[in-house]
């Protein structure tokens, strides 16, 4: 007889004949199984219900239900249906032999049988079941090494997007700013000269004016014609418009700069507000009305922070993604569509509030960015950080945005990141990033 070992193996015997239980009873008992039994299908089912039995040696005639409707009804169950069935029978012919094995039983024993050969087959079915339980156990184990094995190439597919993205958009940026910086910085400080120039004009044009109160007709034809006076009050006005305007191109140059700055392997020390300072100026173009859409309000309410250890071009990612996300769910807030569709009082003031403050007893950062658009649904919340899950029409989103979002802040920079969310009321994205 094949070896195995029989320790904690439950065999059930259903057989109408008592006989033929005590003397299978004893058999199996003293070759150390454990054993229940039962007179029919019925008292059998009512086993079941209390231990599952790893193996049930079946007899195919029985009163209120037959061997093969016992097994019939045990292969109809997902609990019961991969307990391997032998069936006992003086009926020899092929026809319920067939039946039998068709109903997916796993051997026929004919009566009367012998001791050792009902042992070595128990024996060997157990074995059979065993093996395809470790299987069955191995292949369960080898599927979630590769799911895992998976989403880990998933995310570094996602850390060599991201990576890529942030290097080909930091080196566009910092090539932009600074070719921006040197004709910027050549007008704005020549802006300075011009308005000095023009005062001393000013002031020569007053000492011949007082001089020489009554020019030539040609003259006084010459200065009628410019409209002198007003010219003269009103190059300053000019001169200070083109200086406010090229220091805007200087705040956007310095906020390329800034959101565009290239990490190192180390982290550095950084000062958020600037961070999401740049951002915003970067998106100040997108913060404008738009079809229904007024101009929306970016409200800043920042508390004290210190400067924190991180990688600046990364979290700036960030900014930009919760950002850029927040924008486009008031686009779609103020759509006509959309506010007929859920028959709600859309806040007619677009706004994003953006919240800072340090938490000194966890020594965290804690940044809050609140919009009051679309909102999010319940079915959607739960793949918000999915990697490819976009709500946005094909072409209009990569479904990255969020997914490297969240790896970033937990795992570059040992963060949290998490979202509160109701449809037609926004939602909120808050932020936690150790100072250390």
């Amino acid at each position: 007889m094949p070896h195995t070992s029989v320790e904690n193996n439950f065999i059930l015997v259903v057989d109408d004949t008592l006989t033929n239980l005590e003397i299978i009873s004893e058999a199996l008992t003293s070759a150390g199984f454990e054993v229940a039994t039962a007179t029919n299908g019925k008292k059998a089912f009512e086993q079941i219900q209390t231990r599952l039995p790893d193996l049930i040696l079946l007899d195919v005639m029985m009163p209120i239900m037959d061997g093969f409707e016992t097994c019939k009804q045990l292969k109809n169950y997902p609990e019961t249906r991969d307990i391997p069935v032998i069936f006992m029978t003086a009926v020899t012919d092929s026809d319920s032999k067939v039946e039998a094995l068709s109903l997916g039983a796993v051997d026929y024993i004919t009566k009367p049988f012998h001791k050792a050969e009902v042992l070595a087959r128990i024996s060997t079915h157990l074995q059979l079941r065993n093996l395809t339980k470790n299987l069955e156990t191995r292949v369960i184990e080898r599927t979630f090494e590769l799911n895992k094995a998976l989403q880990d190439l998933q995310e570094s597919q996602l850390q060599l997007v991201q990576q890529e993205k942030m290097s080909v958009l930091g080196q566009l940026m910092s090539g932009l700013a600074h070719e921006i910086n040197n004709p910027v910085s050549c007008i704005y400080g020549n802006l300075g000269h011009t308005l000095t120039y023009l005062e001393n004009m000013n002031h020569l044009i007053d000492l011949y004016q007082q001089n020489y109160p009554n020019p030539v007709p040609e003259i006084q034809n010459e200065i009628d014609a410019m409209d002198l006076d007003y010219m003269r009050s009103d190059l300053p006005n000019l001169i200070f418009s083109m200086k406010e305007g090229v220091q805007r191109i200087r705040d956007i140059s310095k906020s390329l700069r800034i959101f565009s700055r290239a990490d190192t392997e180390n982290k550095i020390q950084f000062n958020i507000h600037e961070g999401i300072d740049s951002t915003i100026l970067i998106l100040k173009h997108r913060l404008k009305s738009i079809g229904n859409r007024s101009d929306i309000e970016i409200k800043k309410d920042y508390g004290n922070l210190p400067l924190i250890n991180c990688f600046p071009g990364q979290l700036n990612q960030v900014f930009m993604n919760i950002l850029a996300n927040a924008i486009d769910a008031l686009d779609e807030s103020f759509n006509s569509k959309y506010e007929s569709k859920i028959n709600i009082e859309i806040d007619k003031h677009p706004q994003i509030i953006i919240q800072t403050m340090l938490i000194e007893d966890e020594n965290h950062v804690l940044i809050k960015i609140k919009d009051n658009g679309v909102g999010i649904s319940n079915e959607n919340k739960i793949k918000v950080f999915d990697s490819l899950f976009t709500t946005k029409a094909v072409g209009k989103g990569t479904g990255l945005g969020l997914s490297i979002a969240r790896q970033i802040i937990v795992q570059k920079h040992g963060g949290q990141i998490e979202f509160n969310s109701e449809i037609g009321k926004g939602s909120e994205f808050i932020i936690y990033i150790p100072v250390e």
